[in-house]
């Protein structure tokens, strides 16, 4: 059994739909339980400056549905440094805290995991639209996200139908393709363009876009992970290159924040609430630093130090799936 008593929740890293969830469901099991729980607001900056208080269920009562985060989120440089920890460690004594669940991606866990090297139990959870945590299959706000990305698409499709346009749409993503190759396969888009993976400029696109168009199509959907949007110029002007070389009206659109916004949709309200239990049920049994994980559709947990060396590549299957489709 556990010595902790008092369990402290962040949210950190860019916010995601299902956040709230996770919040919900940690703050409400711990009380069940019997720990005092407490919520420290923008992330690991009010660890440091103390902006903390205790959380009751009524707290998080009518928040399951509400998208970002109550708790509120933040980037923290200090929280990098030696001198930072050590002062969120005094500040973390001062409230009594002897654990901590952080709700965030990689670059959350690994401020979790270096904070455990100064005493602090921790949990981690994993909360991104973009699925690019290595450690787990699945990541709270990505089926949300998708789910937004393929309601614009589906609008954008409609209008390039219309005009007989070609269409490039940016979709989040820096370093995962994971939301565009999924909306594109679900979309019908004739071309994907992710950051895992080369494409030729000419032959991916303006050869796939000419074939297509002597083929009878009357419209095109190009899908463009930011991650490739950076190197090329953006959706605009890669759509201005489309236009220049095949005649064919081209236009952009870059999705952006719209992407992160939005009440959470079922799995995601479900997923986050079940790894939300699931981390305080750990730290109510003595389990700490580790963090929470689907694989193969199960909820498990992994020693944090071992999930942060993992590698997550984008599913082949899919990608050659999106290949024969796109013809």
């Amino acid at each position: 059994m556990s010595d902790i008593k008092t369990i402290g929740v962040l949210t950190s890293g860019g916010d995601a739909p299902g956040m709230n969830a996770a919040i919900r469901a940690v703050v409400r099991t711990g009380i069940y339980y019997g720990f005092k729980m407490l919520g420290i607001r923008k992330g690991y900056n009010g660890l440091i400056t103390g902006d903390i208080s205790e959380m009751t269920a009524r707290d998080v009562s009518d928040i399951i549905h509400r998208g970002g985060t109550i708790l509120q989120t933040a980037r923290c440089k200090a929280f990098t440094t030696e001198e930072g920890m050590q002062k969120a460690m005094s500040i973390s004594r001062a409230f009594g805290m002897d654990a901590l669940v952080v709700i965030g991606g990689d670059g959350s866990y690994r401020g979790a995991r270096d904070f455990s090297k100064f005493g602090m139990k921790v949990m981690g959870l994993p909360g991104t639209i973009d699925n690019d945590i290595a450690s787990t299959d699945y990541t709270i706000g990505y089926d949300t996200a998708m789910n937004t990305v393929q309601d614009a698409l589906d609008k954008i499709r409609d209008t390039a139908y219309s005009h007989e346009r070609c269409s490039v749409l940016e979709v989040m993503g820096r370093r995962a393709g994971h939301i565009a190759l999924n909306v594109g396969i679900a979309g019908g888009a004739e071309v994907i363009l992710l950051p895992e993976k080369e494409f030729d400029f000419d032959k991916d696109i303006i050869r796939k876009i000419i074939q297509g168009r002597n083929n009878g199509k009357k419209n095109y959907i190009i899908i463009l992970a930011e991650g490739i949007s950076e190197k090329i110029g953006g959706a605009m002007e890669l759509a201005r290159k489309i236009e220049d070389l095949t005649g064919i009206e081209t236009r952009g659109t870059v999705l952006g924040y719209i992407q992160r916004g939005g009440s959470p949709t079922i799995q995601d309200r479900v997923m986050a609430s079940a790894m939300g239990v699931k981390a305080v049920e750990l730290l109510k049994d003595g389990v700490y630093n580790r963090v929470i994980s689907v694989k193969d559709s199960k909820i498990i947990d992994i020693d944090i130090d071992e999930a942060l060396s993992m590698k997550k590549d984008i599913d082949q299957d899919l990608l050659r799936m999106s290949n024969i489709l796109s013809i």
